[in-house]
């Protein structure tokens, strides 16, 4: 069966033209969606990979995150009749399988769906506070000024939003390996329910929140294995951002069992890049994979 990548990327021509050139293979189809604050000449990317358009410009923390990666599913799914896997990343990650050990891996996963899912709340994810308030990042100064003035409010009424009914907030890492029936009805969800993207609109980081919370409101709830199969390294607890990785961490990286590590770089990553290609896994292992919230 057909598995499917769709890379997003913001930056540095080079790791993603090195991520593309590695998965380069029959059985995958290639999709990169490039940010539009981006000043690349998209004739520069690897030819193999089809580019997903029209380009959309992505901010952190923001909805916008959100859209772009349902507008590039739209596009892959009208495109691609049948695949197994859609496999979500970014331009800044590597496998830490072959092509052939990573398939194997995929083929032993063909039933479940792979994503992050944590339930939001004391005894889970204490990140309520991203919901429960008005969020307005990148937002023009009238908005910000009318979002500040609703959350005043709550705060002295001693009240909080409350999540969109019949739903149970999740959250996790923003990358995922989902299959097309999942994704296809998660689509369906979005299109009849349109308040869950109003609602989202104003959500702080809800490409972390947005997918899991449908996926686990759809009929592939039973099916999800509840983490993703990609190694992070956190700088400390506060880090907005993961740690680049570098030839120093090619054991810990090597030993975490997971798909793909992040995130490389041009130039401080080489060494790790040439060393998962030397050495790229042998084996279909899904055992001890590290986890990720980014």
């Amino acid at each position: 069966m057909k598995q499917v990548f769709l890379i997003h990327a913001h930056k540095d021509l080079a790791q993603l033209n090195a991520l593309l050139a590695r998965l380069a293979d029959p059985d995958f189809i290639l999709y990169v969606h490039l940010d539009r604050k981006w000043r690349v000449d998209p004739a520069r990317v690897d030819a193999r990979a089809h580019q997903v358009t029209p380009r959309r410009d992505v901010r952190w923390g923001t909805f916008s995150q959100v859209e772009a990666t349902l507008a590039s599913v739209r596009h892959v799914l009208a495109r691609e009749a049948a695949f197994d896997k859609m496999l979500f990343l970014s331009g800044q990650d590597y496998p830490l399988l072959s092509n052939t050990a990573l398939k194997e891996a995929l083929a032993a996963l063909e039933d479940v769906e792979l994503i992050d899912t944590v339930p939001l709340g004391p005894q889970g994810w204490p990140a309520n506070y991203r919901y429960e308030y008005f969020y307005s990042e990148g937002s023009a100064l009238p908005l910000r000024l009318v979002l500040a003035l609703a959350n005043r409010t709550l705060r002295l009424l001693r009240r909080t939003r409350r999540f969109p009914a019949g739903l149970q907030p999740y959250g996790g890492s923003t990358w995922w390996t989902l299959s097309r029936a999942c994704l296809a009805e998660l689509l369906e969800q979005v299109a009849r329910r349109p308040a869950l993207s109003r609602f989202f609109r104003s959500v702080l980081c809800a490409d972390e929140m947005f997918f899991q919370t449908l996926v686990m409101a759809s009929s592939a709830r039973q099916r999800v294995l509840g983490r993703n199969y990609r190694y992070v390294q956190w700088p400390d607890g506060s880090a907005r951002n993961p740690q680049v990785l570098t030839e120093a961490d090619v054991e810990r990286v090597r030993a975490s069992g997971a798909h793909f590590c992040r995130k490389l770089e041009s130039g401080r990553s080489d060494g790790l890049r040439a060393l998962l290609d030397a050495c790229a896994l042998d084996t279909g292992s899904v055992q001890g994979a590290g986890e990720e919230q980014q």
